[in-house]
């Protein structure tokens, strides 16, 4: 956070004509006054410009990332014991869970990647596999070429931007099974981005990993914001803080929601 910045030091005039001892006292104690008034922010003008701690302390305005964030609960984390990937969040990218655009024919991994992917190109006569395609990675900010196969298809990733893991330890437990399995499938929750990059996030949060990317790390934070909001999770206190930094550079981030461009999946062809 940056500090106040004076507009101006205050400057006593002088008076060339010589002050009487009484007169003189009265100014001394005015230019004092005055002062202490520049330097603590204070004026008696209601025109003066708000201060940092007013900037900083103000209410975030509505439907913001950081309007939510504040409302969001504060816990530790839970223990990880009884996670299983399978067994909790169901079938990996699953066609039949209560997320939104479920239900297509279509798995959530070549949802996503429909979503996500410029250029795409369906794989034969599939109305649903994605067989190519680029990608501008958010995590990186590089384009990779994604090719479907054996040995290729691992370059783009779909990442939980709330891992799973994470979620397990900060109220996913308390989810019921069907949650939990939209959740896993939800496209607020899934981003296609770099392999190598979704490998190193693994289950951490954002106090332990943030997209190298910067310019798409307001968006990350946000989206993870609207994943906790509609899923009644909580962050820890590391994990508000870490997102509270992150916008401070954007404050009038808009919370995403299931609604909005970068969500909503495209239609098969």
């Amino acid at each position: 956070m940056q500090g106040r910045t004076l507009s101006r030091t205050y400057e006593p005039e002088h008076s060339e004509v010589p002050l009487k001892p009484r007169t003189r006292r009265t100014a001394v104690l005015a230019t004092l006054l005055a002062a202490t008034a520049v330097l603590t922010g204070c004026s008696g003008s209601s025109s003066g410009g708000s201060s940092d701690k007013a900037d900083k302390g103000g209410k975030a305005a509505s439907g913001t990332a950081r309007a939510m964030l504040g409302e969001l609960p504060v816990k530790k984390a839970a223990s990880k014991d009884g996670y299983d990937r399978e067994a909790k969040f169901g079938r990996a990218w699953s066609d039949s869970t209560n997320a939104p655009g479920s239900g297509n024919k279509c798995d959530t991994r070549n949802d996503i990647l429909n979503r996500d992917l410029k250029d795409v190109h369906f794989d034969g006569a599939s109305s649903c596999v994605i067989g190519s395609g680029r990608l501008k990675d958010p995590y990186t900010g590089k384009d990779i070429d994604f090719q479907r196969g054996r040995s290729t298809s691992s370059a783009v990733q779909i990442d939980h931007v709330i891992a799973l893991g994470n979620a397990w330890v900060t109220g996913a437990q308390k989810l019921s099974q069907s949650d939990r399995e939209a959740l896993a499938n939800d496209p607020l929750n899934l981003i296609a981005a770099d392999g190598p990059a979704n490998g190193q996030k693994s289950d951490r949060d954002a106090s332990q990993w943030l997209p190298g990317n910067k310019s798409f790390q307001c968006p990350y934070v946000a989206r993870q914001i609207a994943v906790k909001k509609k899923y009644k999770l909580w962050v820890t206190a590391e994990e508000k803080d870490a997102m509270g930094r992150v916008l401070d550079s954007c404050p009038n981030e808009k919370l995403p929601t299931d609604t909005s461009t970068e969500v909503t999946l495209k239609s098969q062809r």
